[in-house]
């Protein structure tokens, strides 16, 4: 079954095959507007096009950069509360030996 194209489901993606919208003849004289397959709609409809596909992509490029970055946020702050925690245990490991050290001179 051959079907023509609809508006929304053209047969050809390509806008330079694509059939050029004619007026009707009801339509009075003047009323429809020129035919506008020319370059510059056609690199219209091209870029509107290719940047409307590249869209989803993007976002989804800069949803990854954020959870990237958030990631990385969260090991720093992982590594920054590890180190803390080993700076004071090694503080109180410190603390021990001096004592230790001060009561084995004193005897």
């Amino acid at each position: 079954m051959n079907t023509a194209g609809t508006i929304d489901r053209p047969l050809t993606q390509d806008p330079k095959k694509q059939a050029p919208m004619k007026p009707f003849p009801s339509e009075p004289e003047g009323s429809a507007t020129e035919d506008l397959t020319t370059t510059g709609a056609y690199d219209s409809r091209q870029n509107r096009t290719r940047e409307m596909q590249l869209i989803p992509e993007a976002l989804a490029r800069a949803h990854m950069h954020d959870r990237l970055h958030e990631a990385e946020r969260e090991r720093r702050a992982h590594r920054l509360v590890t180190a803390r925690r080993m700076q004071r245990r090694a503080e109180r490991a410190s603390l021990r030996a001096r004592r230790a050290l001060a009561i084995a001179v004193m005897q």
